[in-house]
């Protein structure tokens, strides 16, 4: 910094104004210790910069998979927030095993990141509290904590739900079925009380052989889909609990004679390039991002609000599949 600074023809405290983004510098100034640091190839020594504040000037953030296309827009919409406030982030995946979330937020906290964004995959998150007591700030997404109060940032899964329910009724559909994730999962169990609020405000029965929740892998949801559909008296709409239910459930029906309306709870890639275009109820997994990490720089900067769980609203998307009317 003393290079710098004498390069700079400016004092060392100018020199550390710059470099940690301080105000009190004219534009100037701040040209010329930047030309200086370039020019010397200066590099601000984090370790030290940790001893002093007590900060990493790092995040965490765990999710299930960064190869659901849900999580790419959310991890780039943290990553840009943290950025902003002159942080890294550490991204890693869970692969929806609590047991591995638990390793690998308490991994992250041992590396002492300022802050944890959680996508949870477990039900129990008391295993956190010595750490947020410690100081650690930490807001969930998707789906709350268990056994703890923190921020929560969600989608209305259980209004975009009935809402997508819904518009499958109006066009006339009584028999509809639901292929939802994993019952212990909340955004799984808000989707299917959606589906049933919508069923029920219509009058509508809904028929044990409606409803399957469960793995949401290829061969699970063809097995439901078929089951429903090959009933003598078939659904004749089938309302999808996510995006990797709804790929499989149009790859169901591309076999099937006659038209089976679809809408799915997520959008996805080339979802309207399709025929007829796949009709969804899409959360903003980006807008999830950008406001749980607002929250969490929010209280590292020293707000200290009591948790909050934060619902975002969802979107119909009408394309055609959902549109389609039943047999007659």
């Amino acid at each position: 910094m003393n290079d710098v600074a004498a390069r700079a023809g400016v004092g060392l405290k100018t020199v550390s104004r710059v470099v940690n983004a301080e105000p009190g510098v004219t534009p100037e100034t701040e040209r010329r210790v930047q030309e200086a640091i370039a020019a010397l190839g200066f590099r601000r020594n984090d370790s030290a910069r940790v001893l002093r504040k007590g900060r990493t000037a790092t995040v965490g953030l765990v999710l299930e998979d960064l190869a659901d296309p849900f999580y790419g827009p959310l991890n780039r919409a943290v990553e840009e927030v943290a950025r902003a406030h002159g942080a890294l982030l550490i991204t890693g995946s869970s692969a929806e095993d609590p047991e591995r979330e638990r390793e690998l937020a308490l991994a992250l906290c041992a590396r002492r990141v300022d802050g944890l964004i959680v996508i949870p995959a477990g039900a129990d998150h008391r295993y956190l509290e010595p750490e947020i007591r410690a100081g650690v700030a930490t807001v969930f997404v998707d789906r709350p904590a268990g056994g703890i109060g923190a921020d929560v940032v969600l989608s209305d899964s259980f209004g975009g739900a009935r809402e997508g329910v819904a518009h499958l009724i109006a066009r006339g559909h009584r028999r509809i079925g639901f292929i939802g994730d994993q019952p212990h999962i909340h955004t799984a169990q808000e989707r299917l009380r959606g589906y049933r609020a919508a069923m029920a405000e219509a009058g509508l029965p809904v028929e044990p052989a409606w409803v399957a929740l469960g793995s949401t892998e290829p061969a699970s949801v063809t097995a439901a889909a078929r089951g429903m559909l090959g009933r003598a008296e078939p659904v004749t709409a089938l309302f999808a609990g996510n995006n990797r239910v709804t790929v499989t459930v149009v790859r169901v029906l591309a076999g099937v004679a006659g038209p089976v309306a679809l809408v799915g709870f997520d959008d996805f890639e080339l979802a309207d390039l399709l025929r007829p275009g796949v009709s969804v109820v899409a959360q903003d997994a980006a807008a999830l991002g950008r406001v749980a990490a607002d929250r969490l720089f929010a209280r590292l900067s020293g707000a200290r609000p009591a948790p909050e769980r934060l619902v975002l609203p969802t979107r119909l998307i009408a394309r055609g599949s959902g549109e389609l009317a039943p047999p007659a």
